[in-house]
């Protein structure tokens, strides 16, 4: 939802969530308003990810709300977080996968040490190697965002047995 940018409104964002949920999704992936958050509009911010996430609510639909941690301060990523830690989206994910970075050991054990066991993390983003993404649900991941995904279970089958 408002991929990759996510510059849409609020209202624009939950008409989309619903379309895409009326369609068949089961999980909702959505980017935050970054200018909204560099704005220092922390009420938009909540409102935004409260909705959203209503709307998948009330649909059984998993909800992940994308940082897109490459644009983001510390400060701003912790802002996030906290208010994600409130609202309890089911996840919270680094990135689009489309940004200038991915996810990173640091940022991901940040979001987890925020959210705690309320809110999953999910990383994305740059994640090719099976030690990585090993490394990655050591720092606190559930779930992992890759295009390597078939090289990564077959490197894992090979490691650890079928």
């Amino acid at each position: 939802i408002s991929f990759p940018l996510g510059q849409l409104t609020i209202n624009e964002k939950v008409n989309e969530t619903r379309s895409a949920i009326a369609d068949g999704a089961t999980e909702i992936d959505y980017v935050v308003n970054i200018t909204e958050l560099k704005a220092g509009n922390q009420d938009y911010i909540t409102e935004e990810m409260t909705r959203i996430v209503k709307a998948c609510r009330d649909a059984n639909v998993v909800s992940k709300v994308i940082f897109e941690n490459c644009y983001l301060t510390d400060e701003e990523k912790t802002t996030l977080a906290n208010i994600a830690r409130e609202v309890k989206p089911d996840f919270i994910k680094t990135s689009t996968g489309f940004g200038s970075g991915g996810a990173t050991l640091p940022d991901v054990k940040l979001m987890k040490s925020i959210v705690g066991d309320d809110v999953q993390v999910k990383a994305a983003g740059g994640i090719r190697s099976l030690d990585d993404a090993l490394a990655f649900v050591e720092a606190g991941a559930t779930r992992i965002g890759t295009s390597s995904g078939v090289a990564l279970v077959k490197e894992f089958n090979k490691r650890y047995g079928n």
